[in-house]
């Protein structure tokens, strides 16, 4: 789920540009494509790893609930469960709000940039809530598995604080302004 779902949410893509590597997210997309001149290559690369993203989001929700079918546990009994469930649907319909206003058939271009100030918030919105819930499922997996002094907890709290950086590092992105 982190790395299907948060990465490729936050967009993170390899890109080879000439020589020099480019890593980075389709939150950033907008800022770090190559052809920055180029809208319609931006919106297809943001398309293109939202898709996959929600793809991934969906295959970790099933997965999920298969697993707790086969070995008789309850769903969504955590908080974890709830904010998991509302960060997918949400995500899910922020989808569906910008393709039928960006991509297909389109919307007025009025009502196209009336709508992005609160797109760009609501993924955001949507990028935090996720990042919360990992953190949250870690903690849970920290504390189910009675993790203490061992390697298997600094890797926890590693994974943990990565996710952090990585959140703070979108966020920047998507903040500062271009240069």
């Amino acid at each position: 789920m982190v790395i299907g779902f948060i990465l490729m949410a936050g967009e993170v893509m390899c890109i080879i540009v000439m020589t020099e590597h480019i890593y980075k997210t389709a939150i950033m997309a907008y800022k770090s494509t190559p052809s920055r001149r180029d809208i319609q290559v931006q919106k297809a690369v943001h398309l293109t790893l939202q898709t996959i993203a929600l793809g991934c989001g969906i295959f970790g929700i099933v997965v999920i609930f298969k697993f707790h079918d086969e070995t008789n546990m309850p769903d969504m009994v955590t908080l974890h469960s709830w904010l998991g469930m509302i960060t997918i649907c949400l995500f899910g319909l922020q989808y569906l709000l910008g393709f039928f206003s960006y991509v297909f058939p389109g919307a007025g271009s009025y009502s196209r940039a009336a709508y992005l100030p609160w797109h760009t918030f609501g993924g955001l919105l949507i990028f935090f809530l996720a990042i919360c819930t990992a953190e949250m499922g870690l903690l849970q997996k920290f504390l189910s598995l009675f993790l203490t002094r061992s390697q298997e907890a600094l890797i926890v709290n590693f994974i943990g604080l990565l996710l952090f950086l990585f959140a703070v590092a979108a966020a920047l992105t998507v903040v500062l302004p271009r240069y």
